[in-house]
């Protein structure tokens, strides 16, 4: 599998119903264990004193990730992405 560096930034529409984001943000949890079991999620960060996120996410390709893994949060149509495909370098420790 393929490694991306994904930023995603999550908006909530103003006016939206507070029950409905709670469900989401619930359903979102669930999710993001179910994709870390498929090894899809592999880490996921929150910069200090920021509203968004940065994960380190697996996939076939970058249409898979899209498609297939990022699609399928529940908050998805409040997200925007921010994807750097990763490449293993020459000098990684973790290599």
């Amino acid at each position: 599998m393929q490694e991306f560096l994904v930023e995603i930034t999550t908006t909530i529409p103003d006016g939206t119903d507070p029950a409905d984001v709670d469900a989401r943000r619930a359903a979102e949890a669930v999710r993001a264990k179910e994709l870390a079991a498929t090894g899809n999620l592999g880490r996921l960060w929150r910069p200090v004193d920021e509203l968004r996120s940065i994960g380190l996410w697996r996939a076939t390709d970058e249409a898979d990730l899209r498609t297939n893994v990022l699609d399928s949060l529940p908050l998805r149509a409040w997200m925007t992405f921010t994807i750097t495909p990763l490449q293993p370098h020459p000098n990684d420790p973790g290599r």
